[in-house]
């Protein structure tokens, strides 16, 4: 038994996968502020989960005896202008945040990614007429493109997830593009292509696990800037639409109250920054650990 056990060892120690593995959690937990990043992340989806099923009180019920109220034992994040709870109503906006940014960033970053991979392998027309397409997307700013395609769309929540998926397509697709042309002029590609391999099974077996480093990064921070125009669609009223308890929206409907009522704009605002920041905290951690090369 122990001589199996040292083979075990020793086939898992030789894994480059594993040793590569071991290293990125290395270098990843050496990065305090991506630990600290990253665990802010996972108690907010821990949150969004779970969280609306232990509260007992309807996010959109109104108490208008008691609106505008501080916080309070009652409510820990007081009320809104309609009695609302606020820290209710917060929990609940955290499963359509997330949701915003996760949904989003996966549109944008399938669509990228096929994409640039398609334009970095086969180059010539389809790379330029594909590049000059994201060259004019990305030519308007984000928020911008945004704001653009939600008002052809109509303001709701899944337009603002369509229209924050598309403004992300070109910087996966840039990116995708860049990392393919370094891979596809490695020699093992050429050998795969010797022995008679098949453009997709090049391009999925053997491109894509390489540059799959660069995507996690880019998907990581892309999140944060998603949920960040979502929320500023939102604020606009071109997000979710009323009595959704976006965060967004809640800052909207608290910017008239501001001066007597901060709490109503405080704890929402609170909530983004500190989502966003995250993101981007673990996302220059996931960077740097993956490809140390790259903080240079």
């Amino acid at each position: 038994m122990s001589v199996q056990t040292e083979k075990v060892q020793t086939q898992a120690r030789s894994n480059p996968r594993v040793e590569a593995f071991k290293t990125f959690s290395k270098r990843l937990l050496k990065n305090k502020a991506a630990v600290v990043g990253g665990l802010i992340i996972l108690f907010i989806i821990i949150v969004g989960i779970i969280g609306p099923l232990f509260m007992k009180t309807d996010p959109n019920a109104q108490d208008l005896i008691n609106k505008l109220q501080p916080p309070s034992k009652e409510h820990w994040f007081g009320t809104d202008n309609f009695g609302r709870d606020i820290f209710t109503r917060i929990i609940f906006g955290t499963q359509l945040t997330l949701k915003v940014g996760f949904l989003s960033v996966f549109i944008g970053g399938v669509a990228g990614v096929v994409l640039g991979i398609v334009a970095g392998y086969y180059g010539g027309m389809v790379d330029t007429i594909t590049m000059r397409i994201m060259d004019v997307l990305l030519a308007f700013p984000g928020i911008l493109l945004a704001l653009a395609i939600v008002s052809v769309l109509g303001g709701s929540l899944t337009n603002v997830i369509i229209a924050v998926g598309i403004f992300s397509v070109p910087a996966f697709a840039r990116i995708v593009r860049g990392s393919t042309l370094q891979v596809k002029k490695l020699e093992y590609i050429d050998a795969v292509k010797a022995l008679g391999a098949s453009d997709g099974r090049i391009i999925f077996l053997h491109i894509l696990p390489n540059i799959m480093s660069p995507i996690i990064v880019q998907a990581t921070m892309r999140i944060a800037t998603a949920i960040l125009t979502a929320s500023g669609l939102a604020f606009l009223g071109l997000g979710a639409q009323p009595p959704a308890p976006e965060w967004g929206a809640m800052l909207n409907d608290g910017r008239t109250y501001m001066h007597n009522a901060s709490h109503m704009v405080m704890f929402p605002g609170m909530m983004i920054i500190i989502v966003v920041l995250a993101f981007n905290i673990f996302g220059d951690g996931l960077r740097d650990a993956l490809d140390p090369k790259m903080k240079q």
